[in-house]
């Protein structure tokens, strides 16, 4: 899966953009060309969806039974969903959330999303933390122009991120696309983390403690994006969150 998102509609950490991406050989490409080389990479049973300059999402349909985890892509009401993995309470979520039966995992991330945004009872964190799972998916609203991705905690889905060379950040299972058009500005997705256009990346599993960033050095030696790791030393400034004021406010500040 690709997702690709102008800068102006998502804002990724200031730490993840590498001096050394202008500096080598190669540089980081602008979106269509990293589009290009994703669709090149899956030629059979791809497709890309464009949203005038504000983003791009890009799936190729597995080939049972080469694949190992799931890929699912689905949009509803204007909002659209890139899943992979799976859910091992998928049946008990759908259920909780009044869903059909058969209902997969990224029509419920669709539902789950639209349940946040307009402001339902649970907070993002604990929302998340609720999947069981080896998971990663990126949510995209049209509508209001809305990006919200995650990592499971498992390690079992790699998910990877970077920054694009007209500063949009450019979201992947891939991880030769991401090379290929961040050059060096690039890292994995911290599992265990989410991130929202609005509110920034946090930790899911530890919502009160802040991300500590670290350079990240790749299979080459150089110095890239970097890793996120929960500061177990450093806490947030909020108060706890209580019915609808549950929402994307204040997961901006964090």
């Amino acid at each position: 899966m690709l997702a690709i998102f102008h800068k102006t509609f998502a804002h990724p950490p200031e730490e993840l953009n590498s001096p050394a991406s202008y500096s080598g050989t190669k540089k980081p490409k602008i979106p269509q060309e990293t589009l290009g080389e994703f669709l090149s990479h899956h030629s059979h049973n791809t497709f890309s969806l464009s949203f005038g300059h504000a983003a791009v999402l890009a799936y190729a349909r597995p080939d049972p039974p080469s694949y190992v985890h799931q890929r699912l892509f689905c949009g509803v009401d204007d909002i659209y969903c890139l899943f992979l993995g799976s859910l091992n309470n998928s049946c008990s979520l759908n259920k909780q959330y009044g869903l059909a039966k058969g209902t997969n995992e990224a029509m419920f991330v669709i539902e789950a999303y639209k349940t946040l945004r307009d402001r339902g009872p649970y907070p993002a964190d604990q929302v998340v933390k609720d999947l069981d799972g080896s998971f990663a998916f990126v949510v995209y609203d049209s509508k209001v122009g809305s990006v919200f991705a995650a990592l499971g905690s498992d390690g079992g889905v790699k998910l990877y991120w970077g920054i694009a060379a007209d500063g949009s950040v450019v979201i992947s299972d891939d991880l030769d696309v991401i090379k290929e058009g961040c050059a060096k500005s690039f890292a994995p997705f911290p599992p265990g983390c989410m991130f929202h256009s609005e509110g920034g990346l946090m930790s899911f599993e530890y919502p009160l403690n802040k991300l500590k960033a670290t350079p990240w050095i790749d299979g080459e030696g150089a110095m890239c994006g970097a890793n996120f790791k929960v500061d177990k030393y450093a806490r947030v400034n909020s108060i706890p969150r209580v019915g609808s004021q549950a929402n994307w406010m204040e997961w901006a500040q964090h």
